[in-house]
């Protein structure tokens, strides 16, 4: 069922603000994440559409909410998210074989899949968080899971749960993370790169 109201005040910087319902029952929050419409900005006093939800404390919060005069895109199908998974499973893959034609240690692959497990599931809790209200995941935490070879499960999470994807600063930082990891692991694949990680995994037996 959804609900209309008006936005009775916005916090621009912070990403939040609060309606006030049509029918004048109490204020109800929605956050920027909440709109489908992501490149217009909320406004004092503009109409808006949402279904209503509420958090972990019971407190009302607005979801899938659409300001007046939209123009809402057309929604992506299924399809949209199939190139961003081919490229992280494609990247894991390719780890895998890299083990068999280059000097790069098996400690490696195994790495990015638990980087990428790792990170994969610190975006879906930062998810979760963001719409419940609760407390978030830091933005550092997920760019350090990034760099250090999560970065194929984080952009899985991203597309499956259509979170960070909008803001602009976060998607620039993230791909330079991205770029330094996949740098790093092509000195890794060098014979002098790989040396110490083959040290450490003949450890192992």
């Amino acid at each position: 069922m959804r609900v209309k109201g008006r936005i009775r005040s916005w916090h621009d910087d912070k990403g939040y603000g609060f309606i006030e319902p049509i029918d004048r029952s109490a204020d109800v929050f929605v956050h920027v994440t909440a709109f489908r419409n992501p490149s217009r900005r909320p406004a004092i006093g503009t109409i808006v559409s949402y279904a209503l939800t509420k958090d972990r404390q019971g407190r009302p919060r607005a979801t899938d909410a659409t300001l007046a005069g939209d123009r809402l895109p057309v929604r992506k199908r299924q399809e949209s998210s199939r190139l961003p998974r081919a490229l992280a499973f494609g990247f894991l893959a390719f780890t895998g074989g890299a083990v068999l034609a280059t000097e790069l240690p098996w400690i490696v692959p195994a790495a990015y899949l638990a980087a990428s497990t790792a990170s994969y599931l610190f975006y879906w809790l930062d998810k979760a968080a963001a719409r419940a209200g609760g407390r978030r995941v830091p933005e550092s935490t997920l760019h350090l899971l990034a760099i250090v070879g999560g970065w194929p499960g984080a952009l899985v999470a991203q597309q499956q749960h259509r979170h960070k994807t909008r803001k602009r600063e976060f998607r620039i930082v993230f791909w330079f993370t991205v770029l330094g990891n996949i740098a790093l692991l092509l000195y890794l694949m060098t014979p002098d790169g790989s040396a110490p990680l083959r040290e450490f995994t003949s450890s192992f037996g």
